[in-house]
């Protein structure tokens, strides 16, 4: 059941949206104060095995459970905005109907496609023309294993869309995405921030089964009739997952965000366009206008989770000290990239416990990501001034004492939790807000208070968790 808040009946309504990997959440929340006044969540179903797809359809209907959980707030709304997962491959048909099920950012599949346009081009090309080198996770390499794997699909689509799009146009009936998310495709040029018809060309997609790329604060049209959500109201671009939490914490150059979720991510916003050759920062478009450079990792809080389930532990239930070194990495990995590793645990001996395997896991998680924090700040000169800040720590791992423990003694860096949950969501949300008010989304993220929250000190370093980590997997 949604968690209602007690805002007044008066007040201005907007939607946030985030549609994850494994579900679809709803924010309604007071456009004036930023206080969420209801919730509604339902889940995806997500294939498993050599693949990661979810069909379109199910994301569709999840946000129409979670809409109806929200009640009257759904009713009342005068604006939405959706933030999705990124990467996703959707084709459809010429009536909106998918064609097979979506290829998720976390399928790896599309690997060798994804080396082979590297190849093709170079990791200097990609890097100073698209602001990032393609990996499996790109759309551009999943559109290539389609194209290789399953041809007819390929050449049946009528509309090719990322996962938030789809959602935007269901809602809307407009063709669109936003600069965000499409700066994740490897098919829109972020050095003259328009569809690369060279590439395009090169890759068999007709540029004319493109949505239309909105720039910041652009409206992507209003709600149709017979929705949960008022009909009329406003709707936003919309952005991808990350970009949306930015907006949500009112990001500023120089401040870093670990997130802890289904895939780890860390990110700064920046003054600069990111063109990094060795493809470890990822050179996204933020959805205020600026970039938003970023390094992701495959195996986060699911991997850990896993590992917790095989040990029968509770995820919680982790123990200091041991000599294990443990790479979680249960779906190959992105950052770095290696799209057929598998997990490794070095370092067993007879007095190890299970709960200290349970930490390695937690460290090895970790210690990908801290690895490429500084690149990451390094795309603006802000090593020094990111290091003067908090870290700040989202996601659902951050309410975990576990990890913010974790966090802490590899960073040895104050971390920030911020009180505002659901990020993602309440980035969408001041999205819409923006739109309804013709607010920055900086404005309205400083006046909701959304990074507002308790500073866990420093603790000091573990050199030698390091050090085992460093020996197993060499990030420099």
């Amino acid at each position: 059941m949604a968690a209602q808040g007690t805002g007044g009946p008066g007040g201005r309504v907007v939607l946030g949206v985030d549609s994850s990997t494994q579900s679809t959440k709803v924010l309604a929340v007071d456009a004036g104060t930023g206080e969420v006044l209801a919730r509604g969540q339902a889940p995806h179903t997500v294939s498993t095995g050599a693949g990661r797809e979810t069909d379109p359809e199910v994301w569709w209907q999840a946000l129409l459970s979670a809409l109806g959980q929200i009640g009257e707030y759904a009713a009342r709304a005068e604006a939405v905005a959706v933030g999705g997962q990124q990467h996703g491959l959707v084709v459809l048909d010429g009536a909106g109907t998918p064609l097979r099920p979506a290829l998720l950012w976390n399928d790896t599949r599309s690997a060798p496609q994804a080396a082979a346009l590297v190849e093709r081009h170079g990791a200097q090309w990609w890097a100073e023309r698209f602001g990032s080198v393609p990996g499996a996770s790109f759309t551009v390499a999943k559109w290539e294993w389609l194209r290789e794997n399953e041809p007819e699909a390929a050449a049946a689509a009528a509309a090719v869309r990322l996962p938030h799009d789809f959602l935007t146009e269901r809602l809307s009936g407009a063709a669109v995405t936003d600069r965000g998310d499409v700066s994740g495709t490897g098919w829109w040029a972020s050095d003259r921030e328009e569809y690369d018809h060279e590439l395009l060309a090169g890759v068999g997609l007709d540029p004319a089964l493109l949505p239309a790329v909105l720039g910041p604060g652009q409206q992507a049209g209003e709600v149709r009739d017979g929705l949960p959500v008022r009909a009329g109201a406003l709707v936003g671009a919309g952005t991808g997952d990350n970009a949306a939490a930015a907006l949500g914490l009112g990001l500023t150059p120089g401040r870093a965000v670990l997130s802890l979720g289904t895939s780890g991510t860390v990110y700064s916003v920046s003054r600069q366009r990111p063109a990094d050759p060795t493809g470890i920062v990822a050179g996204f478009a933020a959805a205020d206008g600026g970039w938003l450079p970023l390094a992701c990792t495959l195996n986060c809080t699911l991997a850990v989770d896993k590992v917790a389930a095989l040990l029968g532990r509770d995820r919680e239930d982790v123990e200091p000290g041991g000599s294990v070194a443990f790479l979680p990495f249960l779906d190959g990995e992105r950052t770095p990239n290696l799209p057929y590793a598998s997990g490794l645990l070095t370092g067993l001996r007879h007095e190890t416990t299970a709960g200290q395997v349970l930490q390695g896991a937690y460290d090895g998680a970790v210690y990908a990501l801290l690895g490429a924090l500084d690149q990451v700040l390094a795309v603006d000169g802000a090593e020094a001034a990111g290091s003067a800040e908090p870290l700040l720590l989202i996601g659902g791992g951050a309410r975990g004492a576990a990890w913010l423990r974790t966090v802490r003694r590899l960073s040895g860096r104050d971390v920030q939790v911020p009180r505002a949950a659901e990020l993602v969501a309440l980035g969408a949300a001041v999205q819409a807000a923006s739109l309804l008010t013709g607010e920055s989304a900086a404005a309205i993220a400083s006046r909701w208070g959304t990074a507002d929250g308790p500073v866990h000190a420093a603790l000091p370093r573990d050199d030698d968790a390091l050090a085992r980590l460093a020996a197993a997997l060499p990030l420099a």
